[in-house]
């Protein structure tokens, strides 16, 4: 009864120690050999590893430890008791006629153990995941008895959960790391690709949504951005993030526009992956810090209902997620909810603060600030700091009117600088869609002449415009149209559809 009792005080302390223990499995394994030393006695305990086959040795403890046992592996397929251990979870102790007549203890002609020696293999596992055996071995010529057998094999499976939590937290770790090292190359990604331009705006309008801006980011109040597609909603939001007393926790973006209900609830709330490995969650990711929904009115109305009606809290509520949500919209929403197709919860909750951003074409006062600040990360890039473009090439630029709005700006000048290695950017080197309401000098202009023997490149994304710029001018007043279009390139309809938005492409030929 003793023994007994002895025994669930060290099954309590090891499941104590597989939520505690920060060493990992290795810390855990020597921890769990150690204690079990309490409830029986041994000159050896070994844990072997079950992989492809083989059992190779993880961890030794004992008088008999020594660099012998641990650079021992075995075949399994030598071992028939073994593999029945593995197959029923059942522990076996080894008498003598097993030594004698059987397939043999895993360290003969390693160690000098006496004939009918005390030996015992204890499986390790835990649902469907099979870490490999334990085995205890003493010199002394004697038998395990059943109750001490049956429970090592209970303290076998406690650290067999054991094991499982800390590979699952391992794993979460090293993919909270991944994650989070992702989130931070995307801040600085979305801070060189697009400066908001917003701060030092010459616009009274965008002025005012800056002051307001600042002002709101210091409260923990979820808030809607509203405007037209790349008007600079995620550029303010992270802005915003970054005023606010969450800078130093995650800003996590999650693209909602492709409305994909399976994707977006792994992303939100994480799950296992086809290996039944772990993935992280956009929320858990977010934790203190920033979630921003990107088109938030495509999220599946299941995940509506969820962030609306309580998965979410407030920030700073009992028992609620500290996350402050910021989301854009493009348009619809008040429709949307009006005709019960988003949820009115979620919908009250971002919307309590709105900020409107305007188009681009409405800020032609900004135009060269923007321009000059995003050009600057291609400058540094290539060794030219002073990397600018000229009177011709803004008149040209200030003549757009730019309905792909700063995501169309920001590419227009990346063609433009990949193309030459001058200093000075010029109208020749402006690739501009002339199918939204550009005159004919906005139409793309043929190479300038080589400068300094250096001829014009073209950078891929270029070269992929001009490609699909001539397929869709061949289906251009045919039947084939763009679904002929993207058949001839190899691409579905709306994959078409969206390189044709991210190149500035929106008509056939154009």
């Amino acid at each position: 009864m003793a023994e007994r009792a002895e025994m669930v005080s060290d099954v309590e302390g090891l499941a104590a120690l597989a939520r505690s223990v920060d060493e990992g499995q290795e810390g855990l394994l020597r921890r769990g050999l150690d204690w079990l030393s309490r409830l029986v006695r041994y000159d050896l305990a070994a844990v072997f590893e079950l992989q492809q086959g083989s059992l190779r040795l993880r961890m030794a403890r004992g008088p008999l430890a020594d660099n012998r046992v641990r650079q021992l592996h075995l075949k399994l397929e030598d071992f028939p008791t073994i593999r029945s251990a593995l197959e029923t979870r059942r522990a076996r102790a080894y008498t003598e006629t097993d030594h004698a007549h059987g397939d043999g203890d895993p360290f003969d002609g390693v160690l000098d153990l006496p004939p009918g020696h005390a030996c015992m293999v204890v499986p390790l596992a835990a649902g469907e995941r099979v870490f490999g055996v334990l085995t205890l071995d003493r010199q002394e010529c004697e038998i395990y008895p059943p109750a001490l057998v049956e429970l090592v094999e209970v303290y076998g499976q406690v650290l067999g959960l054991a094991l499982l939590s800390a590979e699952q937290r391992a794993r979460l770790e090293v993919l909270h790391r991944q994650n989070a090292g992702y989130v931070k190359l995307l801040e600085t990604q979305v801070a060189g690709q697009l400066p908001a331009g917003l701060v030092d705006s010459e616009v009274p309008r965008v002025k005012a949504l800056v002051a307001r801006a600042r002002q709101v980011a210091t409260t923990d109040a979820h808030l809607l951005l509203t405007g037209a597609p790349d008007s600079g909603q995620l550029q303010l939001a992270l802005a915003m993030h970054g005023w606010s007393e969450r800078a130093a926790r995650p800003f996590v973006t999650l693209d909602c526009r492709d409305g994909d209900l399976e994707r977006l609830q792994a992303a939100l709330f994480g799950g296992t992956d086809a290996q039944g490995r772990p993935s992280v969650g956009h929320l858990f990711l977010a934790e203190g810090g920033t979630l921003f929904l990107d088109g938030v009115e495509h999220l599946p109305a299941p995940l509506q209902a969820a962030l609306g009606g309580g998965s979410l809290g407030e920030p700073g509520e009992e028992g609620a997620g500290d996350v402050r949500l910021m989301a854009s919209t493009y348009g619809g929403l008040e429709d949307a909810v009006a005709k019960g197709r988003f949820d009115e919860s979620l919908y009250f909750r971002l919307s309590a603060v709105q900020l409107a951003l305007p188009p681009l074409k409405e800020r032609q006062a900004d135009l060269t600030g923007l321009v000059e600040a995003m050009l600057a990360p291609h400058g540094v890039r290539t060794a030219r700091p002073s990397l600018r473009v000229s009177a011709a090439a803004m008149h040209r630029l200030r003549a757009h009117p730019w309905p792909g709005n700063l995501r169309e700006l920001a590419n227009v000048l990346e063609r433009a600088a990949m193309s030459t290695r001058a200093e000075v950017l010029h109208p020749g080197h402006l690739t501009l869609d002339a199918g939204n309401g550009g005159d004919e000098a906005s139409r793309p202009a043929a190479a300038p002449a080589p400068e300094r023997g250096d001829a014009r490149l073209l950078s891929m994304e270029e070269m992929e415009r001009q490609h699909i710029a001539r397929v869709l001018g061949h289906c251009e007043g045919r039947i084939y149209g763009e679904g002929g279009a993207a058949e001839v390139l190899g691409l579905k309809p709306s994959t078409l559809q969206s390189r044709m938005k991210k190149l500035g492409l929106t008509r056939l030929g154009r």
